[in-house]
């Protein structure tokens, strides 16, 4: 393999209009197609290898913005090739394992991987932390906005959301759900979609925890119990957050 070039840190230009390119190393179709598309709804640009040599060698030419490397591959062990990345460049990299004990995980942060996620995950949580690592990595400039609909704020880098100033608590699952409807303002987001982005990419099967979790973030929010209504319930297809977007500097 040739020396990997330096990695390009991104100006705020140039991140304007695109999350980042995801170089996704899994050998695994069943796990990368899916997962590669979840990863594009959220406006990152995913580009997968399924071999290690195949990783070095599009990490070279591609400069991705962070890496998700899955540590069981079929022609070498996934902490080399994160050795081998380290060496050369300062990618962020972030380590995909069935392996999570302790020090599995000690192992993989000193090797210089960014973080450490053990299987089984979800599509949201993977997410969410590849935005924690770039925003870590690329400071402020990637930092997204705040979302501010109707006296709610949801603050996605703190993790916190207020309602006419006054904190609301919420678990990491109604965090994320809010999230996502609040992120497409106006439109209905289908259950079968929700699932998906919130709880895991591979599922499938009822969506009864879906309707659990909307009756509680409609109670916390108060929806009922004034004019203010955020979530709707579009009938057999979705839900639909109610109000305009209005988005903070």
């Amino acid at each position: 393999m040739s020396a990997l070039k330096e990695v390009h840190r991104p100006d705020a230009n140039e991140v304007k209009g695109r999350s980042g390119r995801i170089l996704f190393v899994e050998d695994e179709p069943a796990i990368s197609e899916p997962f590669s598309r979840a990863l594009e709804r959220e406006g990152f640009e995913a580009v997968v290898a399924s071999t290690g040599e195949r990783a070095l060698v599009l990490a070279d030419q591609l400069e991705p913005d962070l890496v998700l490397l899955d540590l069981n591959l079929p022609d070498r062990d996934g902490r080399d090739v994160c050795r081998e990345l380290r060496r050369e460049s300062d990618v962020p990299i972030v380590m995909l394992t069935a392996r999570g004990t302790e020090t599995d995980r000690i192992v993989g942060l000193e090797i210089g991987a960014d973080d450490y996620i053990v299987k089984p995950f979800s599509a949201g949580e993977v997410i969410s932390r590849i935005r924690a690592v770039l925003r870590r990595t690329n400071g402020s400039q990637m930092r997204p906005p705040v979302i501010r609909i109707a006296g709610l704020e949801i603050d996605e880098g703190a993790r916190s959301v207020t309602l006419d100033e006054r904190p609301v608590a919420l678990t990491r699952k109604e965090f994320d759900l809010l999230l996502e409807l609040a992120r497409h303002p106006g439109e209905v987001v289908r259950r079968e979609d929700l699932m998906v982005r919130v709880w895991d990419v591979n599922w499938f099967g009822s969506t009864k925890t879906l309707d659990v979790h909307i009756r509680s973030l409609r109670k916390k929010l108060g929806d009922g119990q004034s004019d203010r209504e955020l979530i709707e319930t579009v009938r057999g297809v979705g839900f639909r957050f109610a109000a305009q977007e209005e988005k903070g500097p």
